[in-house]
């Protein structure tokens, strides 16, 4: 332990650097804005005020439920059609998988950003602004191409004996799939769960133009309310997104032994 102090000490400062937006949030969601002290001073006398201000008019309450909604409709989908698009390119090596999976990750190097005009026009001509359905088209169309590129590389790598060994049973493709692929693939769900849900839970860019009535924000947007021309309450942003990030500490505190038990499984299996 004493030749590795400097490993130790690399970790809490890593640590400490990630902890430290989070312990701004929450000391400035706990001042007036009349305390003009340093952001990283604990305020000496607490106040709730901002937190009362935002249970009361700013509807986090309702956003939380629209970002529960769209982000359990993006995961599902990212998931499940993931999986089965990745299934077949891992498992049939011709020109055309190749060529696909090229095709994959080159449209994730595209900024999502830079196709918005034809993304909204699209929503529009179908109806699908101010909708769960069409922001959870949009947020699951750019996750996809990072899920199917997970799943095809950890399905490549399990053996491809389970397959015949089903097939020799009389299983077909999709039997052998449901039955004998997906329970292998636990670790790599795990983490197409964790980094899409995280990342559907804080999408603000797509959100501010497809969800333009305030019924229908999302956590990012009502947060975005404390920022206008006439004035900006920075303690008051502050207690919101305090509020808006405790359903995902909660939800990570009760499945981290899952997460955990996926990334040991993910690195036995490597």
């Amino acid at each position: 332990m004493k030749k590795n102090w400097w490993k130790y000490l690399i970790a809490a400062v890593l640590v400490l650097i990630y902890l430290l937006p989070v312990y701004v949030v929450f000391a400035m969601s706990l001042k007036p804005m009349t305390d003009m002290s340093s952001r990283l001073r604990f305020p000496s006398e607490i106040y709730w005020g901002n937190f009362e201000k935002v249970f009361r008019n700013s509807g986090i309450l309702r956003a939380i439920g629209n970002s529960l909604i769209i982000t359990a409709g993006t995961v599902i989908i990212v998931v499940a059609v993931g999986s089965l698009a990745a299934y077949p390119m891992a498992r049939i090596q011709n020109r055309l998988s190749r060529n696909i999976k090229i095709f994959i990750m080159g449209v994730m190097m595209i900024p999502g950003m830079s196709m918005v005009v034809g993304i909204y026009s699209m929503l529009v001509s179908i109806h699908a602004l101010n909708t769960y359905w069409g922001i959870i088209l949009v947020s699951a169309t750019f996750g996809l191409p990072f899920s199917i590129y997970m799943y095809s590389n950890f399905i490549a790598s399990v053996p491809r004996s389970l397959d015949e060994a089903a097939q020799m049973d009389g299983a077909g493709v999709v039997r052998t799939f449901v039955e004998i692929i997906v329970p292998q693939l636990k670790p790599v769900t795990v983490s197409v769960i964790l980094l899409q849900g995280v990342g559907t839970w804080n999408e603000y860019g797509y959100s501010l133009y497809v969800l333009q009535r305030t019924e229908m924000y999302n956590v990012t947007l009502t947060v975005k309310q404390y920022f206008g021309e006439a004035v900006r309450d920075l303690n008051g942003a502050a207690a919101c997104a305090a509020v808006a990030i405790i359903p995902i500490i909660v939800i990570y505190l009760l499945l981290q032994k899952y997460f955990v038990q996926g990334a040991l499984d993910s690195s036995v299996k490597g």
